[in-house]
């Protein structure tokens, strides 16, 4: 009898089956990395270097690496508690604000949970959702690059969890106003949470812009959302925290990673929320919203329809000719980072590499 053979497994591939939802998710796309000599626009970095002090304290602790940090950030959540002014009960640090918005999910959302998000909005948002067990549903940003909330009211129903807020939006720019937030807010249920998501917080020249930590003040379901990786330069070290009410702030941090902001990132965090880091800062941000000014002038006057933006970035809604000016850019030494079949989304850099950009566009009309 010839006995029947099977093929070896690869041993290099895995037959453990992921969750459904793992398997499924969308792939993050980051920016566009430089192989050679060009602008990098494709990431909404900060272009100056470490803030003078900042970059003192990594320095200097940088000779402490071989030990752990501190696990609950204690000295870092007692400064961004005295820099925000609330109780440091209410704060919660992590490694970056994504984190930090994955551990609000975690907390809150049970498997089938809906989590309610404008779109297009933050690429993270619907990965975020589906690890932590949720159900995404988008509600489409307006012609004008801005949040909807009327209609991202209407469609919170019974099994919404989660409500997520993102002002400025990323990638279109435009912030949501006091009086639209405070009409959502009184109708959205109090057992849904609403996390207002301010990552470019610090960009934002709007008057009509809410006051978060008034909002949070009044609406116990509230969870504001920062970050240190955009204004302050240290998306290199990821830093970001979430304010809310205490009972939330504990939950969220039970569901956080142990050491979740590492040695560095933690002195350079506490450093950059001092005065002498602060004043330098400003003058980074002043500098790049003049910049950002400028760009959009240049882009009206091009004829594009570009939405207001008050974050460190600009928005090109070119539909089906995105991957192909994307193409372009990348070709002439320009990296922007494209959303396929939408928009195209540059950010604020060296003055040179925003002419580079400008230059271009112009080409492209």
């Amino acid at each position: 009898m010839t006995a029947v053979t099977t093929p070896a497994a690869d041993p290099a591939s895995s037959t453990v089956p992921l969750r459904a939802a793992i398997a499924a998710l969308p792939a993050y796309v980051p920016g566009a990395r430089p192989t050679g000599a060009a602008w990098k626009l494709s990431s909404n970095e900060n272009p100056y270097p470490p803030l003078t002090s900042v970059l003192a304290a990594i320095q200097s602790a940088a000779t402490d690496v071989n030990r752990y940090p501190d696990m609950y950030a204690t000295e870092l959540v007692e400064t961004v508690a005295g820099y925000v002014g609330v109780d440091a009960a209410q704060v919660v640090v992590g490694n970056g604000s994504v984190a930090v918005l994955q551990h609000v999910l975690e907390a809150v959302v049970e498997p089938g949970d809906e989590v309610l998000f404008p779109w297009r909005s933050f690429e993270a948002y619907p990965i975020i959702t589906a690890v932590a067990g949720g159900v995404p549903v988008t509600v489409p940003v307006g012609a004008d690059g801005r949040l909807d909330l009327p209609a991202m009211a209407a469609a919170v129903t019974e099994r919404t969890r989660v409500v997520l807020v993102c002002t400025p939006n990323n990638p279109t720019g435009p912030v949501v106003h006091a009086d639209e937030l405070e009409r959502f807010l009184a109708v959205v249920p109090r057992d849904v949470l609403v996390v207002v998501d301010e990552a470019y917080l610090e960009f934002v020249r709007d008057e009509q812009a809410p006051d978060a930590l008034a909002v949070l003040r009044d609406n116990p379901n509230v969870v504001v959302l920062r970050t240190l990786s955009k204004a302050y330069g240290l998306a290199g070290l990821r830093v970001g925290y979430a304010l809310a009410e205490p009972r939330l702030a504990a939950g969220i941090r039970a569901a956080s990673t142990p050491f979740g902001v590492n040695h560095l990132a933690q002195r350079a965090a506490i450093a950059a929320l001092q005065p002498p880091a602060q004043a330098e800062m400003a003058q980074h941000v002043d500098a790049l919203v003049a910049e950002r000014t400028r760009m959009w002038d240049a882009l009206r006057a091009q004829g594009w329809e570009v939405p207001v933006t008050h974050a460190n970035f600009v928005w090109l809604a070119t539909g089906e000719r995105t991957g192909e000016l994307a193409a372009a850019a990348t070709a002439a030494g320009v990296l922007v980072r494209p959303f396929a079949g939408e928009g195209i989304r540059v950010s604020i850099g060296e003055v040179a590499a925003n002419d580079a950009f400008l230059e271009l566009a112009a080409t492209w009309r």
